[in-house]
């Protein structure tokens, strides 16, 4: 009798394209973490990819522009497309720019961009290994390994003119916290040394589950912002150490008071990412905003007494219908006393269904652009003096890459100080590090220069 062989097929690769917001970055790593699980691997370029996922952002006109220029070039480089996230609630206006795609999803809906793809390019798993049970596999992510986005929250209750996010993701379902806790516990034992916790509103975590406790190593915890930012401390490192605690997406209720100690004892980085969109009363009464602004400088000048070193970044909107140049102004004022260390800026921009479009009063072009300048000039010069006033200190930094040896032997580096959050903030570049030095590493360093985003410097001791 002749012996058969069987040939197990290889498995079927994904591509994925990942646009938009660190909340779809997550999405994109679960769903590729899903699909590893049924036995699909990943291609890292078009050409290896049996199927290529695009998973879209659809915020704002021009970043639905962004993710249309990535389906078409996704369809010309391979062909077979699949696309998902927040512009997959406009199918057909995806499907008359791109007729070829094979399937349209919307937001986190993992079960049918999974199914879309079970049935476009089907597992390849052979018969008998479908009955062997598969390993308990870990989570892909799309950010290096130092470094991890925790997602505790999806969708909102606000109802900001300006944004379509409910829309797009739902009212506010927040994760229980204790899978959040698991999930953070896994990233610090893998290797994660920061963890950045985010959602649409950070600081509601828990509100529409009535804060619910659950079970965590044998005490209740509720799901609040507080109890999870004092669990998160707890967490320790390989080497003994709590990883670095990024809170984003933190709208300032008075209960965010209560996570500044937990800062000043270092269990968690001192940093708060704030949308704050504008100071000026009017202006954020019809962005339907709460309009605080006052007291928001007292709690900062407060949160700086218990904590020095706290660094607080947050993001503005220039422009919106029925800005006044007095308006502006304001801002701007609000701006030189509240100190922010971080500040990005956006012109204004109609979004498809937003409330804000119906607005009388619309900023011309022009004048945006020229606020724009302004805000970016004004921000800058903070920035530039609140580094300057960093020269000659010893601060901490998170290590994100090493170069090569340049042509006298010297290796330089690339990390970030415990006010840099990666790809949104500034960075600090390091001269004369030691070979052995690795992403992930967490060194101190002696700031010998600075610029309006960024430190040099060198580390304190040869590492």
């Amino acid at each position: 009798m002749t012996a058969t062989t069987t040939t197990i097929p290889d498995p079927k690769k994904v591509g994925m394209v990942s646009l938009g917001c660190p909340k779809a970055l997550v999405d994109s790593e679960r769903i590729l973490t899903r699909l590893r699980a049924d036995g699909y691997t990943m291609s890292p370029d078009y050409a290896g990819a049996d199927i290529v996922l695009v998973n879209t952002c659809g915020f704002l006109d021009s970043a639905k522009e962004e993710s249309l220029q990535a389906i078409g070039e996704a369809i010309a480089e391979n062909g077979r497309v699949i696309v998902t996230g927040c512009m997959g609630d406009e199918a057909d206006a995806i499907r008359a720019a791109h007729p070829q795609v094979l399937a349209v999803t919307g937001a986190h809906q993992y079960e049918q961009v999974v199914e879309a793809v079970h049935e476009h390019a089907p597992p390849s798993q052979g018969p008998y290994i479908d009955l062997i049970p598969q390993p308990d596999l870990a989570d892909i992510k799309l950010t290096p390994r130092h470094y991890g986005y925790l997602k505790i929250s999806e969708g909102c209750n606000h109802s900001c003119a300006f944004c379509i996010i409910p829309s797009l993701r739902g009212k506010l379902v927040s994760r229980r916290i204790d899978a959040v806790l698991r999930e953070a516990e896994k990233l610090v034992a893998a290797g994660t040394k920061e963890l950045l916790v985010i959602s649409q509103d950070t600081s509601a975590y828990g509100v529409d589950t009535r804060h619910e406790p659950r079970e965590w190593k044998g005490r209740e915890v509720r799901a609040h912002m507080t109890d999870l930012a004092r669990e998160l401390g707890q967490l320790r490192t390989d080497q003994g150490t709590p990883p670095w605690v990024r809170l984003h997406y933190v709208y300032p209720y008075p209960h965010v008071d209560q996570v500044i100690p937990l800062m000043a004892e270092g269990l968690l980085t001192p940093y708060l990412d704030i949308p704050f969109q504008h100071a000026a009363p009017s202006v954020l009464k019809r962005m339907k905003r709460p309009a605080n602004e006052a007291k928001v400088l007292e709690r900062l000048k407060s949160w700086r007494e218990i904590c020095p070193e706290i660094a607080v970044r947050s993001s503005f909107v220039v422009g919106f219908p029925g800005e006044t140049e007095e308006d502006f102004q304001y801002l701007l004022d609000w701006l030189e006393e509240a100190q922010l260390d971080r500040v990005g800026a956006f012109r204004f921009e109609p979004v498809e269904g937003a409330a804000a479009n119906a607005l009388p009063d619309p900023v011309p072009e022009a004048v945006k652009e020229e606020r724009y300048a302004r805000i970016m000039e004004v921000t800058a010069r903070i920035s530039a003096a609140k580094l300057q006033a960093k020269i000659g200190r010893t601060l901490p930094v998170i290590i994100d890459e090493v170069g090569e040896p340049d042509e006298d032997g010297d290796i330089g580096a690339t990390g970030r100080s415990q006010a840099d959050a990666p790809e949104i903030d500034g960075n600090v570049f390091l001269r004369n590090v030691s070979a052995s030095l690795a992403s992930g590493d967490i060194v101190e360093v002696m700031v010998e220069d600075a610029d309006e985003h960024d430190l040099f410097g060198v580390p304190s001791e040869k590492v």
